[in-house]
């Protein structure tokens, strides 16, 4: 079984744009690479840059099964490798004791019956690696999140693609997923994981490019006010907020903004729709107190209204 490697950088570009992702060419170069030398993708950036979306977006150009392992504090194998199914095996050994089996089976035998594929339950990672029909492509998410003991448990699985489960030997992908890892840098990973994989910082968008973005995933919203949402959003992240909006919010303010029949921005409507965009009371008091008319002004000035 073998997948295609896109033929470019421009390839790989196009293909993202076929998906309504908007890429810039570091971060096209960063995946074309990706791909071709079947090494993990590590993505860091400020949590609402899309970093999560470029996984979901290679899914769907790949057409392979999306995998999302969700990091947390205290995360451990059983969540993100495997566990035996204790339920099934307690069951399958109350069978075969009541059947008689279990006296006339040899205790190794049995136990090889019960630490079977049959009561595997494979979690993410080890998911990852099993045969599929298409390219799997596994997302491990906000890896920053995870204790520093859990990302041990990452290494043997994208150093080589294989991971060991003692009952049943070593388990290899006959072809490696595509692996994103996402950090919001709430710490700084360890630097033998990422040795492993390509490195790129995904920054917010430029103006230009958001507004892109904007009428690509929301067609229906008018050239005028995307660019008007994009410069007060681009405006907010100056700011320096708790939470600075990122571009699933400027997409969202944009529907919320249409879906009110508005077509042009004002004072009172950006007061009004303040939660679309930014998500903790004390942004949106620092943004009032930074003059939102004068915002206001300035975003209808740029997209010339």
């Amino acid at each position: 079984m073998t997948f295609d490697s896109p033929a470019s950088v421009e390839d790989v570009s196009a293909a993202l744009a076929d998906h309504d992702y908007l890429a810039d060419e570091g971060l096209a170069t960063s995946i074309f690479l990706a791909m071709t030398l079947q090494r993990p993708l590590f993505l860091e950036g400020e949590a609402g840059v899309g970093k999560t979306e470029v996984a979901k977006v290679l899914s769907r150009w790949v057409d392979g099964p999306f995998i999302r392992l969700q990091c947390y504090e205290g995360i451990d194998s059983a969540q993100a490798v495997y566990e035996w199914d204790y339920s099934r095996q307690l069951l399958h050994l109350r069978a075969a004791e009541a059947t008689g089996r279990a006296d006339a089976t040899d205790e190794a035998s049995l136990e090889s019956e019960l630490y079977s594929e049959r009561f595997l339950i494979r979690r993410p990672l080890l998911e990852a690696l099993s045969p599929s029909p298409a390219r799997p492509v596994l997302l491990i998410d906000e890896v920053d999140r995870a204790d520093d003991e859990f990302e041990a448990f990452l290494l043997e699985a994208l150093s080589d693609y294989t991971i060991t489960v003692p009952e049943l030997g070593t388990i290899t992908a006959e072809v490696p997923p595509l692996v994103v890892l996402t950090s919001n840098r709430t710490r700084d990973v360890h630097d033998a994981l990422k040795r492993r994989c390509l490195y790129h910082w995904v920054e917010h968008p430029d103006f230009e490019r958001e507004v892109s973005i904007v009428r690509l995933r929301a067609p229906h919203v008018g050239e005028p006010l995307a660019r008007q949402v994009a410069s007060m959003t681009e405006q907010m992240r100056g700011f320096g907020l708790y939470k600075p909006p990122g571009v699933a919010e400027t997409i969202d303010w944009a529907l919320s903004l249409a879906a009110l029949g508005r077509s042009e921005l004002d004072g009172s409507i950006v007061e009004t729709t303040l939660g679309t965009v930014l998500k903790y009371r004390e942004d949106q008091k620092r943004v009032s107190e930074k003059g939102v008319h004068e915002m206001v002004k300035a975003a209808l000035l740029r997209s010339g209204g």
